[in-house]
């Protein structure tokens, strides 16, 4: 590691370097120039493994010197010393105070030079093996969390496409409702790591179809009272399938499939939640699902044109969608269009 010396006098300098050649792993660089040295600090924070200034110099003193260094970034726990008579302990307060490490008296021994400078930088030199270890922890952590993450949203993906697939012919239903929940979620500002999460949460919106019976889900025709009654279960269903894991994901899942039917007016169901009362999660999906259903060609209708759906959507703000949801989603519509047309393909 460098050890930075910093001196007025060219002789000092020489009788500091001379003094430090003994000292194993350490390559003395000397300046006579504060403002010199502070650049070369800066350029070089990862290889100085400790600082030696004289405090009486022209232009800046040595107190000058170490808060300017302490306030390079990476550079706080770095050993400095400060050269000083022996008599000056205000100095050395005021020293203590702006950061130094340590102190050499006037006129400097060789022997404590070296010893003081062997000592500082051995804890230097573990000091940054304790932050190289740090960040490698935290970086195999965060690929260990990454990998889990990834591995978790391909099951949700591959098991909900595989229950979308039993009123659906593609399965493609999840997938265009995740690409609208997403414009509509950035459109409102969502962070991307929260776009990402309700995305994905999305598409387990209507888990709870799996306990809807194929003749109530392939019907073609209106449903009856009482089979509308039953196909209306889902959203409950699909929340007692999917509250209480201990994945951030499924629970907003779960939150999700229990409200993306309640409508912003009240006459929706599970609850009948109106307004502000339905979670926002619900309200965004409850945008993206019945848009993507009346643009979709299901065993009991034909699909609309978009542009009819767009209008629907819009007509709808205030009585079955939220007005600020509707708005994201208009906002973002040549994406929503994109969506459809990639899906189409």
């Amino acid at each position: 590691m460098l050890a930075l010396i910093l001196d007025d006098s060219e002789m000092n300098n020489l009788l500091m370097m001379q003094a430090l050649k003994p000292v194993a792993e350490c390559e003395p660089v000397a300046f006579t120039s504060p403002v010199a040295a502070l650049a070369f600090l800066q350029a070089n924070v990862d290889r100085i493994g400790i600082v030696v200034t004289d405090y009486d110099m022209p232009g800046m003193t040595g107190l000058d010197v170490i808060a300017a260094a302490r306030a390079v970034p990476g550079f706080a726990h770095v050993p400095i010393v400060m050269v000083t008579s022996l008599d000056q302990r205000s100095l050395r307060h005021q020293a203590l105070r702006a950061g130094a490490t340590d102190f050499l008296g006037k006129p400097c021994d060789p022997v404590e030079i070296q010893a003081r400078v062997t000592n500082l930088m051995k804890i230097s030199a573990a000091h940054r093996q304790e932050q190289d270890r740090t960040a490698w922890l935290a970086h195999e952590v965060a690929a260990a969390v990454a990998l889990i993450e990834a591995r978790e949203h391909e099951i949700i993906a591959l098991l909900m496409r595989a229950a979308e697939h039993r009123d659906s012919d593609t399965g493609d239903h999840i997938a265009r409702v995740a690409g609208y929940v997403g414009v509509i979620a950035c459109n409102l500002g969502f962070a991307t790591p929260e776009v990402r999460s309700l995305k994905l949460a999305s598409t387990m919106h209507d888990v709870g179809k799996i306990g809807v019976p194929d003749s109530i889900l392939l019907k073609r025709g209106p449903l009856s009272a009482d089979e509308r009654a039953e196909m209306q279960k889902h959203a409950e269903r699909g929340r007692r399938i999917l509250e209480g894991s201990t994945s951030e994901v499924v629970r907003l899942a779960a939150e999700i499939a229990a409200s993306h039917h309640e409508r912003w007016d009240g006459a929706g169901y599970p609850r009948g939640l109106r307004g502000e009362a339905i979670p926002l999660s619900g309200r965004i999906v409850a945008v993206a699902d019945v848009f993507d259903a009346l643009v979709t060609e299901r065993p009991y209708k034909t699909a609309w044109p978009l542009d009819r759906a767009r209008g629907f959507v819009a007509d709808q703000a205030g009585l079955h969608f939220d007005p600020r949801c509707v708005e994201a989603f208009l906002a973002g519509w040549d994406e929503v269009e994109q969506t459809w047309i990639k899906a189409a393909a």
